[in-house]
């Protein structure tokens, strides 16, 4: 009989399955390490408590890294009740360390924090210095994910230390992949290199093969960045091959991005196309949230490579959703930025898209985002926040992208359309509408498009709404589109002055335009600089649409 999990003496037999359980651990076999362990807990007599806590702990640590957070606190929750029950101190901070890590993995980092912190007030009225450090760690992966890379640094080397010294080889591989990630987002890469080396050194000796891939995947992040296409197809080769073996599919769909992004460097579009789509399938299943949108964001530099604008919006929106639903849920400083620079680049993207479109027609370049900066202002004195405002400008940016099915020959005509012709003309509506409304924007985009040329007392197109029927975005860009239109030159016409467009449009107040918001225009165009300096900004003529 020997000591196993350190707890008292066991029967042979079990501590042999116990035994085997860690190995296949180790080695990733996640599935066949939970039916040893849980044979061995069956196993068990009543005077084993302090082994059954142990076992189910580890358990739940597998259910954790499959991505199975029920089934891991359910076993974990047990484990703690048992170790409270026999008065375990060692045994109850180890059970809420592990469920700290299960909500760490789930998304919700303020209850990770609170449960490491309650282990750790725990742990430290004992003598385990290696708990400690294990909490330590898990306290450094808290303040990495939100920013504070001193104090991340700091929990890391304590932890390395009591590693090291205390001869615990298997955790000296984890903290360095973690400490590889804090260099990585200080840019400091060299060192961010030699820590992955060594993880990489460390985990392989061990055997431990989960975090083995891990720093694997760490380390092919970090020659990517570093435009080393082929050193990285050589770790995602390495990483596929173990990573298939043992059946981890957070590996595997790490590796599939990976694989995409170095697809779409080499220019096999199709290929970077299917990596991409498996990446984004797995992350999904694992409800990995952080995975899934950065794939999603991969997945729309690829369609804006291949001129594929509107694929490249819903794969642009997808991921926006998904990093501002984990910046409300976790605080997370790297996931704030990435949503500042995944705002900034749908900007570009849509006002290329608008420039496409009105590259097509001689009359209308400049024209959405003219509309946009005169509709942002009024939208801003009805009330809107600038979370909305944000979805607001993309959609003025967006009112005119059904153009594109109506024959360049009726945009490009130099005098007053035909009936026929303006009823074609007045196709661009609802095909906008129609273009984009498979895109899950986080915010309702579609009225605008759509509705822009609806009339306040009825009559406009497509769906003839009169009054408050007619969606207030939708009433705003109207006021804004026509006050552009009036203000613009044409080539049998001058474009009116600021004066005379607004004396103009007064006719139609009532009619065409609510009255309230074209009141409210009037007073800004009158007495801001916003509408001014729109107007004055050099840009080509328009056509009204």
């Amino acid at each position: 009989m020997t000591p196993a999990l350190g707890v008292p003496v066991l029967p042979a037999h079990i501590a042999a399955l116990i035994d085997e359980a860690q190995q296949a651990e180790r080695a990733g076999h996640r599935e066949i390490a939970r039916r040893r362990y849980e044979t061995a807990l069956y196993l068990l007599r009543g005077d084993h408590g302090p082994a059954a806590t142990s076992i189910l702990r580890r358990i739940g640590r597998t259910h954790i890294d499959d991505g199975h957070f029920d089934a891991a606190m359910d076993c974990l929750v047990v484990a703690l009740a048992t170790a409270e029950a026999l008065g375990e101190t060692v045994a109850i901070a180890q059970a809420l360390n592990s469920m700290g890590g299960a909500h760490l993995q789930r998304g919700d980092l303020d209850e990770a924090e609170a449960m490491y912190e309650h282990a750790r007030q725990v742990a430290s009225t004992g003598t385990d210095a290696q708990l400690r450090a294990m909490i330590s760690q898990n306290l450094g992966i808290i303040a990495s994910m939100r920013g504070d890379f001193a104090a991340a640094l700091d929990h890391y080397a304590a932890g390395l230390v009591t590693y090291r010294t205390s001869g615990m080889r298997e955790y000296i591989g984890p903290v360095l992949n973690n400490m590889g990630l804090v260099y990585t987002n200080l840019d400091r890469l060299d060192e961010a290199q030699a820590a992955y080396d060594d993880a990489i050194v460390h985990c392989h000796q061990t055997g431990d093969i989960p975090h083995l891939l891990l720093a694997l995947i760490n380390s092919t992040d970090l020659w990517l960045a570093r435009g080393d296409i082929e050193r990285a197809a050589v770790l995602c080769d390495t990483v596929l091959a173990h990573a298939t073996a043992v059946k981890d599919e957070r590996a595997l769909a790490e590796t599939f991005k990976h694989l995409g992004i170095i697809a779409r460097v080499r220019g096999d579009m199709p290929e970077a196309e299917r990596r991409f789509a498996a990446a984004y399938e797995y992350a999904m299943s694992r409800d990995d949230q952080l995975l899934a949108a950065e794939t999603a964001r991969e997945q729309a530099e690829l369609y804006e490579s291949m001129g594929r604008n509107r694929e490249t919006l819903q794969a642009l929106t997808q991921s926006h959703r998904l990093f501002t639903r984990l910046r409300a849920s976790q605080n997370l400083a790297d996931v704030n930025r990435r949503v500042e620079r995944l705002e900034s680049r749908f900007t570009v993207l849509v006002m290329n898209w608008a420039q496409t479109i009105e590259g097509k027609d001689a009359y209308t370049l400049g024209h959405c985002e003219r509309v946009a900066d005169y509709a942002c202002a009024l939208a801003r004195d009805v009330g809107m926040d600038e979370i909305t405002m944000f979805w607001f400008r993309i959609g003025a940016l967006l009112h005119d992208v059904g153009k594109i099915v109506v024959p360049s020959e009726i945009l490009n005509k130099p005098g007053p359309l035909t009936a026929e012709e303006r009823e074609v003309m007045q196709l661009h509506a609802a095909a906008g509408y129609d273009l984009l409304r498979d895109i899950d924007f986080p915010w309702d985009v579609l009225p605008m498009v759509r509705g822009h040329h609806e009339r306040w007392a009825g009559g406009g197109y497509p769906d003839g709404l009169a009054g408050e029927a007619i969606p207030l975005t939708a009433r705003i860009i109207c006021v804004a589109d026509v006050f552009d239109a009036l203000t613009s030159d044409r080539p049998y016409r001058k474009g009116f002055s600021r004066e005379d467009a607004l004396a103009l449009m007064t006719g139609e107040s009532g009619k065409t335009f609510d009255p309230d918001l074209f009141a409210r225009f009037e007073r800004l165009a009158r007495t801001t600089s916003v509408l001014t300096n729109a107007m004055t900004t050099p840009r080509a003529a328009v056509r009204a649409g």
